[in-house]
């Protein structure tokens, strides 16, 4: 009996160890290890894998791509005179001199400096650097802080407000420029970095990946023309890091970082970068041309959505929806039609209407491109021969600068109705503001109505042209807003 039931628990326990080897040969986690050594025998570093647009894998390892981006990002430092304001801009013009002179009087101050940073990336061997257009915007004077800590002074070669970027050079040779990617070809979750220099930290690098593409934020809606299509990363972007590089795991710029996304107004998780192939596009017309070259399709468009394609009935749920086309547009004269979906330029499927802008935006005027729609259910290509802004299939020249290109404005003489409301005589209203002294030297407000010149009633841009076509020094704008009460007065120098 004893023998028996020794037999047994022999059996069982043989079978148990029968079973628990069994399951984790085929059950349990496999997990295989590859050991690699020198040939001295000393472990070898861990290293991760991915791979590169062509599918060959390659380290994980960001120190050589570090090493070799760093030089090609720079640092700018942009100084902006604006004149002080103080409390005589509240004093009627009378009474100004005897104010100013009193040691009861309101204190007057000189012009101040406001400082700001931002970086910029070396695109050419000879000192041509790419930024934003709103890190150079209104500056007075430009410094430029290399790798290496050099400095230099660096002018304005031409600036695109429409897509936020800027050409700055300076006076060097033999700089580390920086390569290039096809941002057409970028992945969303492909491994990227942000090199610049965010909160007065220079030459800092992020890593995160590409979140999205396409995406249009709207910040740039001020502008008619705006060309919204940023890449989206994860990357750490704060302040100061605009017009620096978002490059990918070869070193090469997939885009200009130009945006956060944040309610606090530090990184949060979504920064914004301009796709390479715009950015570069832009840089060339400016260098080239002084000016950009925008071919125009001439199409007003929506992004197609679910609810859009049940609206129209269109048989698909993507593309950018042709609203409505301009009178002789590009467009027009090729044989699109309102309510056609584009689906394609090219070889670019187009998804969204910003997609579609992008693509039209790398081309100039005169180009032809094969514009792909959805009519009714059924595929039509168009060869279209892209117009510039003015209509016109042929590049622009830049133009001379102009006294209101040089004063920043585009103004209007206000209707009599208006002026009998705000109780004036008349004036001029400040229709648009952009880069110029009266916006480096001033906190002037688009709308504001321009009264009087230096104490001389104006009425019309003629006038106002007139007076300060040969004018050098001080000039004093007296004036009134819409919106707000009493005489505001506004000082700058010519």
């Amino acid at each position: 009996m004893k023998r028996n039931l020794l037999l047994t628990a022999l059996i069982a326990v043989t079978a148990s160890l029968l079973t628990v080897m069994a399951y984790m040969h085929w059950a349990a986690p496999q997990q295989t290890i590859l050991q690699v050594q020198h040939q001295d025998q000393t472990p070898g570093k861990a290293v991760l894998y991915t791979t590169d647009d062509q599918g060959e894998y390659i380290p994980l390892d960001f120190t050589t791509i570090t090493d070799k981006v760093v030089e090609g990002v720079v640092h700018i430092k942009a100084t902006q005179v604006a004149a002080a304001q103080s409390e005589l801009e509240d004093i009627p013009e009378p009474f100004r001199d005897f104010f100013r002179n009193s040691p009861f009087g309101p204190r007057f101050e000189g012009p101040q400096a406001r400082v700001g940073t931002g970086s910029g990336v070396i695109i050419s061997k000879d000192g041509y650097i790419l930024t934003n257009n709103h890190v150079v915007d209104g500056a007075t004077d430009l410094e430029v802080l290399l790798h290496d800590n050099r400095t230099f002074k660096a002018k304005v070669v031409g600036t695109d407000p429409t897509t936020d970027l800027a050409v700055i050079q300076i006076k060097a040779d033999d700089l580390p420029a920086l390569e290039f990617a096809d941002s057409d070809r970028a992945k969303v979750g492909e491994w990227v970095l942000a090199v610049g220099n965010p909160l007065g930290l220079n030459s800092t690098v992020t890593a995160g990946i590409i979140s999205a593409k396409a995406r249009n934020i709207n910040i740039l809606r001020d502008e008619q023309y705006a060309v919204e299509s940023f890449l989206q990363t994860d990357a750490a972007i704060n302040p100061g890091n605009s017009g620096g590089a978002l490059v990918n795991l070869q070193g090469k710029v997939l885009g200009i970082n130009s945006a956060i996304a944040s309610p606090t107004g530090v990184y949060a998780g979504y920064g914004f970068a301009i796709p390479s192939n715009l950015a570069l596009k832009v840089a060339d017309d400016l260098i080239q041309y002084g000016v950009v070259q925008r071919g125009v399709l001439g199409v007003m468009i929506r992004t197609v959505t679910a609810d859009l394609a049940r609206e129209k009935d269109l048989s698909i749920v993507q593309g950018a929806y042709v609203d409505s086309l301009m009178e002789n547009s590009a467009a027009e004269k090729g044989g699109i039609k309102k309510g056609d979906v584009i689906i394609r330029v090219g070889d670019n499927d187009i998804h969204t209407s910003s997609e579609l802008q992008e693509v039209i935006a790398r081309h100039r005027p005169g180009d032809v491109v094969q514009v792909t729609v959805n009519r009714y259910g059924k595929e039509k290509t168009f060869d279209i021969t892209l117009n510039n802004r003015r209509g016109k299939p042929n590049l622009v020249e830049k133009e001379a600068e102009t006294l209101f290109d040089i004063l920043g404005i585009e103004a209007e003489a206000i209707p009599e109705s208006l002026a009998k409301k705000l109780d004036i005589h008349g004036g001029i209203k400040i229709t648009e503001l952009r880069q110029g002294l009266i916006r480096q030297q001033t906190q002037m407000r688009k709308g504001f109505i321009i009264t009087k010149v230096n104490g001389e009633e104006v009425n019309t841009p003629k006038e106002l042209q007139k007076m300060l076509e040969n004018h050098e020094g001080g000039v004093m704008l007296e004036g009134v807003y819409e919106d707000l009460p009493g005489v505001y007065y506004y000082a700058f120098g010519m």
